[in-house]
């Protein structure tokens, strides 16, 4: 599918998809759950369809009635042959652990980029809680049999922390005594935060001790037959709207949660840096654009962000530095290239020094036609790019949006002017 963007400015209310971290935590949560889930507001993103059908495959029974989700579960793991996680690296570093719960093997799949993700962690730390893996490369696809048993255990937190929220649901699940998983360099910590509010929502008590200790305490589990939850919008669909708006526009954002632990939230400090207007409204975020100041950004904890950030600084006077390359190498695609690919046809001028990559600002774009690398941040990225391009600027590969945000081609053509 290719796209054809002309320069524009973003203008109206613009209501922001439900966040695809969240849904598929409440996936799992529901799946291991004795009863019944009532979801509202899930989305209809490639990555929360595959959540959906994971859990079917593990033994929940799903259906929808207009737009409330309905999950019903026995709480125990069904054996299936295979589950098919598509390119969700969440769905597959999530549900690894809980399918160990069965003692039947389960092959674990999916397609794309997600069979380039790296899935060593595994391997580090399953042999010691009962889980076998044969002929395990590394990679997707492969087999484990559990059953997974929880034990107290040291693990390493630097490459994802979606790793560690799989064993936090394992092991909240089928911990029969006190349990501690202590936790070396953890990643992203508000993705974190996010599994142990659901986690604690149906009924799991887990101490969080400074992100380095988490003690699971089983006797404290209460037990409810119907959990309703709505998700939240999500701040990663949202920072496109925010960062298009910041450089030319305004737009009303609505759905979004002002005390979210999401991690993407952050973006909303950033651009107040940069100079975007910004206020609530009655439960709705307004963003205004204004001039754009050069800034310096941290995004270890909040990597998603980077593409459109990247495209930003390109847009802002004076030079830019953005901390936490090493988070981009294992994404959609290897992002840390994706960006300096895109910014090079851009004709922007940078440099990447250690961890960070330093960007001077230029008042506009030339116009490219970009072969996105399957990378749904990469398209959006270059989405932002069109709105300050001298000519139309052509996108090849752009339902690789479906992702996360599949109405977002729809919204930008009904937004943008």
């Amino acid at each position: 599918m290719e796209v054809i963007l002309e320069p524009a400015n973003v203008s109206g209310a613009i209501p922001v998809p439900s966040s695809k971290s969240i849904s598929q935590r409440i996936c799992a949560a529901a799946l291991l759950h004795k009863g019944k889930t009532l979801v509202q507001n899930y989305g209809n993103s490639n990555d929360e369809q595959a959540a959906l059908n994971i859990i079917q495959q593990l033994g929940a029974e799903v259906s929808f009635s207009g737009n409330t989700l309905s999950i019903v579960s026995t709480g125990f793991i069904q054996s299936t042959e295979k589950i098919d996680c598509g390119e969700s690296g969440l769905s597959a570093r999530l549900f690894t652990p809980i399918a160990a719960l069965s003692p039947e093997t389960v092959i674990i799949d999916g397609s794309g980029s997600l069979r380039n993700r790296p899935m060593s962690f595994f391997k580090e730390v399953f042999e010691g809680l009962n889980v076998k893996l044969p002929s395990f490369e590394g990679r997707i696809p492969f087999t484990v049999q559990g059953p997974i048993k929880a034990k107290d255990i040291i693990v390493d937190g630097s490459l994802s922390s979606q790793f560690i929220s799989g064993l936090l649901f394992a092991f909240a699940h089928s911990a029969s005594r006190e349990i501690v998983i202590e936790v070396e360099n953890l990643v992203s910590k508000p993705y974190i935060d996010l599994t142990l509010d659901v986690l604690e929502l149906f009924g799991y008590s887990i101490i969080n001790d400074k992100y380095q200790r988490f003690t699971i305490r089983p006797e404290l589990f209460t037990h409810q037959e119907s959990i309703a939850v709505t998700v939240e919008s999500d701040w990663s669909s949202a920072a496109f709207w925010i960062a298009a708006a910041t450089i030319k526009g305004s737009v009303t954002l609505s759905g979004l949660n002002e005390n979210s632990k999401q991690a993407d939230k952050v973006f909303l400090e950033i651009v107040k840096k940069i100079g975007a207007i910004v206020r609530w409204e009655n439960g709705d975020l307004i963003i205004q654009s204004a001039q754009l100041n050069s800034f310096e950004a941290d995004l270890t904890d909040a990597p998603d962000l980077f593409p459109l950030l990247a495209v930003m600084a390109a847009s802002c006077e004076g030079r830019c530095k953005l901390r936490g390359l090493h988070r981009l190498v294992h994404k959609e695609s290897n992002r840390a290239e994706s960006i300096a690919g895109l910014l090079s046809q851009l004709e922007v001028v940078f440099e990447i020094v250690a961890d960070e990559i330093i960007i001077t600002g230029r008042n506009s774009f030339p116009a490219i036609k970009y072969n996105c690398p399957n990378d749904h941040r990469m398209a959006m990225a270059a989405a932002l790019a069109a709105m300050n391009s001298k000519g139309a600027l052509e996108i090849e590969n752009a339902e690789c949006v479906n992702k996360s945000y599949p109405d977002f081609w729809k919204d930008l053509e009904t937004f943008t002017q």
